[in-house]
């Protein structure tokens, strides 16, 4: 059998979970589709399916298996397209880490949009805020909020859009403590603080006048942006979040922004990808897809 047939058969099979839809994508028999599988698996003497009457899954060496045989069928496909002059069309599973507040009607309205301009695309998305190792749990893509120097001088790092994070409250949280007009009104106030910028009793604020240090009040910490961004409009207090994920609270007077033209910050949002000879259709649409939508995106 072909090597590189059974390599696409085993890859197809493992993204849609089957032998029958692989094989009927692939326009072979279900018998045929196992053939290769059990050809790869002979040769490398190990199991790479763990087989069920419903479904399949992969094994621990399947998944690394995987995960290698996938970069090198995407560097063949860009390879003959380059060779042949031809434009490949993006098509498989992108696999994409983001951080948990692009859990939002804007960003989910933006995948739909890119759904639409690439249906063979199949997006598999981890939000769960968490670095994840790109190579060795085999995602294509990272977006990533951060500075140049957090990132990991072994990866390719492209700059997508800058993001404005913004103080707000819930009107309930301001009529019980009062509206801050200027950055040291803000003293003794309850703050929803993100972990990831540490757990200091204190605001290092930049204003019209030069740097201030606030002291308040930590009432809630954690590392997922959504709790956060739900403890405020509960009333537990004031948080940092990024405009565009509360745009419609904002809209609705469910959240209230405080001194946006004098408080905040903002942080530049990467697409982080292994450094490869051969960008993968799939990575390089969607990366070019967002740049182009970063324009569109709100920025109060």
């Amino acid at each position: 059998m072909d090597t590189l047939a059974s390599f696409r058969v085993f890859c197809t099979v493992v993204e849609l979970k089957g032998f029958t839809a692989a094989a009927d994508r692939l326009g072979i028999s279900p018998a045929m589709a196992s053939k290769h599988v059990m050809q790869l698996e002979n040769r490398l003497g190990s199991r790479l399916l763990n087989r069920t009457s419903r479904r399949v899954s992969l094994t621990e060496a399947g998944t690394l298996y995987f995960n290698q045989i996938r970069q090198v069928l995407e560097s063949v496909d860009e390879v003959e397209a380059a060779i042949g002059n031809a434009t490949l069309a993006p098509r498989g599973t992108l696999r994409l880490s983001a951080p948990v507040w692009f859990a939002s009607d804007y960003f989910v309205g933006r995948m739909a949009d890119y759904n639409r301009r690439y249906p063979d695309v199949s997006l598999d998305l981890d939000l769960s805020g968490r670095i994840v190792n790109l190579v060795d749990e085999g995602f294509d893509l990272a977006l990533r909020a951060t500075t140049p120097e957090r990132l990991d001088p072994g990866l390719v790092a492209r700059p997508i859009m800058d993001i404005a994070f913004r103080l707000m409250a819930a009107p309930d949280y301001l009529a019980r403590t009062g509206r801050p007009a200027e950055i040291d009104a803000l003293a003794g106030h309850a703050i929803l603080r993100y972990s990831g910028i540490g757990s200091s009793d204190s605001l290092s604020l930049q204003g019209p006048d030069g740097p201030h240090k606030v002291a308040v009040r930590t009432v809630m910490q954690s590392d997922n942006e959504t709790v956060l961004h739900l403890a405020a409009l509960a009333g537990m207090g004031m948080v940092f979040l990024p405009t565009w994920m509360v745009a419609g609270d904002i809209a609705a007077g469910r959240l209230e922004l405080l001194m946006p033209d004098t408080v905040g910050f903002t942080t530049t949002l990467y697409a982080v990808y292994p450094s490869r000879k051969y960008l993968s259709a799939k990575v390089r649409t969607f990366v070019d897809f967002m740049t182009e939508s970063a324009r569109r995106m709100p920025q109060t």
